[in-house]
This record gives structure tokens, sequence and C-alpha cells, in this order.
């Protein structure tokens, strides 16, 4: 009872820990204070670093989407749906005769 009683008071100190970090990590953000007034502007959450996008980020652009070749709209198997690839001919060795040695009596 006491290893478990003790197993508490750990955790407890833990989440104690965690929450006093939380709560001094809003006060803390590498500023040195007088900086901070001299960047204008109202008020509003300093998390957010940069304004919403309007406009999709640069790149390719994505190719217009293709209709999938199969569509599983009854209950038939994937696999009847679609043709079975042909098969590959396989070519045989010729084929050797095989003598067994006589016996001699």
């Amino acid at each position: 009872m006491l290893i478990f009683g003790a197993l508490h008071l750990v955790a407890l100190a833990c989440g104690v820990l965690l929450f006093v970090m939380f709560l001094r990590s809003d006060t803390q953000d590498g500023s040195d204070g007088p900086e901070e007034d001299e960047g204008g502007g109202g008020g509003g959450s300093d998390r957010i670093s940069r304004p919403p996008k309007t406009s999709p980020s640069g790149g390719i652009p994505l190719p217009d989407a293709e209709p999938a070749p199969v569509r599983l709209r009854g209950h038939e198997k994937l696999a009847d749906l679609r043709p079975r690839p042909e098969r590959r001919r396989v070519t045989e060795p010729a084929r050797t005769p095989h003598r067994v040695p006589e016996r001699s009596r």
C-alpha cells in the first residue's frame, strides 16, 4: 500500500510540474519586453504567426481526377470484374533418354 501511495504522489508531482510549465509557456515568447509594444497592431492571439492563406500554395497543379477502371457496386468480387492476364508459355526442356545399366549376374 505504501508503494501505491508513493507512485500516486510521484504522478501528482509530475502533473503539477507539467501544469506549471504550461502556465509559464504563455508568458515566455522569446522577446525582451519593450520591443513587443513597437510591433503595432491590436490585440489577438500571439500564437498565429501568419495570416490565413487565400490562394493555394505554388507548385505543379494536381492532375484532373480520373475514374477508377472498375467500380464495386454489386456483390461481385474484384477478381470477377477484371480480366485475368494471359499466362506466359513455359518451354519444357528436351527429354533425354535415361538408361539403366544392366546388372551382371
